[in-house]
């Protein structure tokens, strides 16, 4: 969700202008981007580069959100907003201005524009899209020079094209009005939220309601129109906590649905979130955790959330963009990179991602969607057959040995391109048993290597509800071995040869990465939906990003032979020296 433009910097150095017999779109705001395309596609500036790709994309949303605590309300707004964002490239389909550390800076004239747009007159879209594609535009020119410099103090055997073609698609759907009660939600999300006044010892606590409907426009150069809905509501709680060595604990809870009617009832957010409170309240109790190397049971809603971090994220594949000699940056690499035809599971495991499929097992899936952020229409996916993987989730943005979108560009990206990601993605297996007996099997795995317990595992903290400080603190103490950090587990426990389970806190994983997954000796007859809001930031923190996008994984519950936990070691602080009010009404 970005603005940016083209056009008439140009105006005044003499350009050619070519109108396009295109028959006038029905949409006030899908005929200004096209006017402005017609105007600015065959641009013709002496000793400058014209443009051979222009792209609009409007993101249009009127959202409500209301948000309380211990029954006070601490916020309540209604919004409506539309947000720009233009791609203008230069150059051609091999060689452009993009796919350079520098493709994302604004350079030349910043124009002091105000949001775009929320009325429809045709003037005052065209004069926002001309500064904001003359920006978008001396920007390309700029870029594609800067490259050009630094390639040529680098060696590159190999260079892949910049962008791939695609087909031209015209889809164009309306959009819903938000009809809502606000009075009735906000009411609905306070009384909520004093399900807490019955845990003092959960020292802050929050629950969040969002609701949105709207789409997204896009319309290109290459004669793409589009016009989708995107609807999604929220409700999220959290709460933490604080043992008595200082660790904070916290868990949190997300429902999420493509509107606010389909979100549980009553009942059963009052349910899910007196188990939350409950959760926090003995993780406080709970005895630390201490250094272990074994198996892992992920049961329940765990199996999926690993899959959804540890192997939905690494089959998304990004380029390292072009750099100045001598200048460094980190850039998350896929860990799949370049093995296709490698066995990345074990050989009973096959994984689909189908954006196509609607509902599943009589439940409506989450991550359905008909066309990508870049005009391309999606099909199903086989990424992992018998174990091997055999794709990836892909943009118009080659990658070697892919060059063209299988479309999965969900959300923003860097440099130009977009970001790849998860619709409604299935990993199943051939070969499962009841989790009693994956239960089993951990026991008798301990008890051959001598272990006094074994870890099971029914929660992580995916998307995470972490602060934007301790995610930091995260990724800055990352897991040895190379990897990226996965997420924490929220719920972990220990299982003892008796099978008494003990809850212990403040662990983390140290160098679980996607080449564990191969590692899996079972797999539970269970399937367990886990539905969540994706965006591109690090354990798709909540928050964390300015765009996020509906995602669905279906998975079992999986036993993994040997994993690494360790304690945290962050500094703890102290315990409040004022004992908390009490919370009398």
């Amino acid at each position: 969700m970005k603005p940016w433009l083209l056009a008439a910097a140009l105006l005044g150095v003499g350009l050619l202008v070519s109108v396009s017999a295109q028959a006038p779109a029905t949409d006030p705001l899908i005929q200004a981007m096209h006017d402005e395309i017609d105007r600015s596609r065959k641009l013709t500036v002496p000793n400058l580069e014209t443009p051979y790709f222009i792209e609009y994309l409007v993101d249009e949303n009127e959202s409500f959100t209301v948000s309380a605590t211990l029954g006070g309300l601490t916020s309540r707004r209604r919004d409506k907003f539309r947000n720009l964002d233009v791609n203008v490239r230069v150059g051609d389909y091999k060689f452009d201005n993009t796919n350079y550390i520098g493709s994302d800076f604004v350079f030349g004239s910043r124009y002091d524009l105000e949001r775009f747009p929320l009325e429809n007159s045709n003037p005052v879209l065209r004069r926002y899209l001309w500064l904001a594609t003359d920006t978008a535009y001396k920007s390309a020119i700029e870029a594609i020079s800067r490259k050009r410099a630094a390639l040529r103090n680098l060696t590159v055997s190999d260079q892949l094209n910049d962008f791939a073609h695609a087909e031209p698609v015209h889809i164009i759907q309306n959009f819903q009005k938000l009809t809502l009660d606000e009075d009735a939600w906000s009411n609905r999300v306070r009384t909520l939220s004093a399900i807490f006044d019955r845990y003092p010892d959960v020292e802050a606590s929050g629950i969040e309601f969002s609701a949105g409907e709207g789409g997204y426009y896009l319309v290109n150069s290459e004669g793409t129109e589009v016009r989708v809905p995107d609807r999604t509501a929220y409700l999220r709680v959290r709460a933490v906590a604080q043992a008595a060595d200082g660790m904070g604990v916290r868990d949190a809870v997300a429902f999420q649905a493509v509107e606010a009617g389909r979100l549980p009832s009553d009942a059963e957010l009052t349910t899910k979130i007196q188990t939350l409170a409950q959760n926090v309240v003995a993780l406080a109790k709970a005895p630390k955790g201490e250094d272990y190397s074994g198996p892992v049971l992920f049961e329940g809603v765990a199996g999926p959330q690993v899959f959804a971090e540890v192997l939905g994220r690494n089959l998304s594949l990004t380029r390292r963009p072009v750099m100045e000699p001598g200048r460094n940056g980190t850039f998350a690499v896929s860990e799949f990179d370049g093995r296709i035809g490698a066995r990345v599971l074990p050989e009973s495991f096959s994984v689909v991602d189908d954006p196509t499929l609607k509902e599943w097992r009589g439940r409506p899936l989450f991550g359905t969607y008909e066309v990508d952020r870049e005009g391309v229409v999606p099909k199903p996916l086989r990424l992992i057959d018998k174990g091997v993987l055999k794709g990836y989730f892909l943009t118009r943005q080659p990658v070697r040995g892919f060059e063209g979108s299988n479309g999965r560009a969900r959300m923003p990206g860097s440099f130009g391109a977009g970001t790849p990601g998860i619709s409604n993605l299935f990993v199943m297996t051939t070969e499962t048993s009841p989790v009693a007996d994956l239960r089993k099997k951990l026991l008798e795995l301990i008890a051959a290597r001598g272990k006094p317990y074994g870890i099971v595992v029914r929660k992580m903290d995916f998307p995470s509800s972490a602060s934007v400080d301790e995610a930091r603190r995260l990724l800055s103490g990352s897991q040895s071995g190379g990897s990226r950090p996965v997420s924490l587990p929220t719920l972990v426990y220990r299982l003892y040869p008796d099978g008494r389970e003990e809850l212990v806190r403040g662990l983390r994983f140290r160098a679980f990465n996607a080449r564990s997954l191969k590692d899996i000796m079972a797999a539970g007859d269970d399937l367990t939906t886990f539905e969540f809001l994706d965006n591109p930031a690090p354990f798709a923190l909540m928050g964390g990003a300015g765009y996020v996008t509906n995602a669905t994984v279906v998975a079992p519950s999986i036993l993994i032979d040997d994993l690494e936990l360790h304690p945290l070691e962050d500094e703890l602080p102290k315990l409040p020296v004022v004992p908390a009010p009490e919370l009398v009404r």
